[in-house]
């Protein structure tokens, strides 16, 4: 998921008061706008809005990703205020793989916001599929399509009265055998 939140901090307000169900989520990352000690050296202060940070974090089962290189991700162009880190990544806490990211701070070309990356391994798989094929104008077409005719003039369409029983239909002509 990546996430924008402005200085309202307004994602974080809309991830904290709303009930979002997302399963098997394995990163959030994004310009959250806070700045904080917690991952911040040069920073000296703690700020209560990154406690719902790591809150909501906590409640997708991720957890803050170190940067293999501790530097800032955005940077100021305004004399008198200092580079930070607010552009942050976290991670799903029990994966060994997914541990830490990369800040690219040669990569921002035009941006005051440098990219982070990480890598993440795709395991090979084998994953075996079969076809089945009817032969063109053979006689296991022709039986193959009576069979779907005779399906299709079955199919009752006078109870489907609303979308619900409409996919309830059509996932039925799907399971058929």
């Amino acid at each position: 998921m990546n996430v924008y939140s402005d200085l309202s901090y307004s994602a974080l307000k809309y991830l904290k008061d709303t009930e979002i169900n997302i399963n098997n989520l394995l990163i959030i990352t994004g310009d959250f706008n806070i700045r904080d000690c917690f991952w911040d050296s040069s920073f000296l202060h703690y700020s209560s809005i990154s406690e719902d940070l790591l809150i909501i974090t906590d409640s997708f089962d991720l957890e803050l990703s170190t940067p293999t290189n501790s530097i800032p991700t955005r940077y100021s162009d305004t004399i008198g205020k200092s580079d930070s880190v607010i552009d942050l990544m976290f991670l799903c806490s029990r994966s060994r793989e997914l541990n830490e990211h990369i800040i690219h701070p040669d990569w921002h070309l035009s941006s005051d916001h440098v990219p982070l990356t990480i890598t993440i391994l795709i395991a090979k798989e084998f994953i075996h599929s079969s076809k089945l094929k009817i032969l063109k104008n053979s006689e296991e077409e022709e039986i193959f399509v009576k069979e779907i005719i005779n399906i299709f003039k079955a199919l009752n369409t006078l109870s489907i009265m609303n979308c619900e029983l409409l996919e309830y239909t059509i996932n039925s002509l799907a399971t058929r055998n």
